[in-house]
């Protein structure tokens, strides 16, 4: 059994052939974390509580709790953005399984939702698979994998439409501005009203929330590390206003954008 690294691309993965971590990132919200990756294993995600946003082969996956995703080997992946996110993370080699036909429908990223009962059911068998893992029990590790792999084979999968993914790429594009629900509806070639549907039924979230986060974990990363005027940092994340910035800072974040910075300069 080895010891399980971090998601790390400049780790070597040859000899390793399972490995998983608890995923714990309560109380915090962050974009971009993560850089692109890509394993010689099988990838897995399974959040139990908050939510992280996956880009896998230029696709985004929004995970919320009681969702998994797959990653095939050698898929290159980032993490986008995350909150509050708790659950698993790990990967595995195709030589960890006896019987490796689960794998067959594997020819791309698979987004499955477990709900209710079922979703409760797999949070604890990911959590007998870490204690597992602690112990060096393969041969349930083994069996308890191919248990859930059986289960997403079998599931139905989250059925996301391409203007929802398309204003959750563009929304976290590090090259961009947030932009406003007109023009995010504009790109898409879609109406106003029809985009604030989509996105609040698919992510449980308004394009407005979702343009808000962005926009905060953005300025939280140009205060902590930039030397930036505030005034520039408010134009950074397409609020021209300083006094609006301000005010919408703190209420986002209980701080002024300068109290803040101070806070991170005392941290580090």
């Amino acid at each position: 059994m080895q010891v399980k690294p971090h998601w790390d691309s400049d780790i070597d993965f040859t000899s390793c052939r399972f490995f998983i971590r608890r995923m714990d990132t309560a109380g915090r919200t962050g974009t971009e974390e993560i850089p692109v990756s890509r394993f010689p294993l099988i990838g897995f995600i399974y959040v139990t509580r908050g939510e992280i946003l996956v880009e896998a082969e230029g696709v985004p996956y929004l995970c919320q709790p009681g969702h998994s995703l797959i990653i095939p080997e050698h898929c290159p992946f980032s993490i986008r953005y995350y909150r509050d996110a708790t659950g698993y993370t790990g990967a595995f080699s195709t030589s960890f399984l006896t019987d490796t036909k689960p794998l067959r429908y594997l020819t791309r990223p698979v987004h499955q939702a477990f709900w209710f009962d079922e979703g409760v059911f797999m949070g604890e068998l990911f959590n007998m698979i870490m204690t597992s893992f602690e112990k060096g029990d393969e041969i349930f590790i083994e069996k308890a994998l191919d248990l859930f792999l059986s289960r997403v084979k079998s599931g139905k999968p989250v059925a996301v439409p391409d203007n929802v993914n398309l204003f959750m790429e563009s929304v976290f594009s590090p090259d961009k501005a947030a932009g406003t629900l007109e023009s995010y509806a504009r790109e898409a070639g879609i109406s106003v009203n029809h985009l604030s549907r989509q996105v609040k039924q698919f992510t449980g979230r308004s394009v407005g929330k979702w343009i808000d986060s962005v926009r905060i974990v953005k300025a939280k990363r140009l205060l902590a590390d930039t030397s930036l005027p505030v005034i520039d940092v408010a134009a950074a994340v397409g609020l021209e206003d300083q006094s609006y910035f301000a005010r919408f800072f703190k209420r986002e974040t209980g701080q002024t954008p300068t109290d803040f910075r101070k806070a991170m300069q005392e941290k580090s």
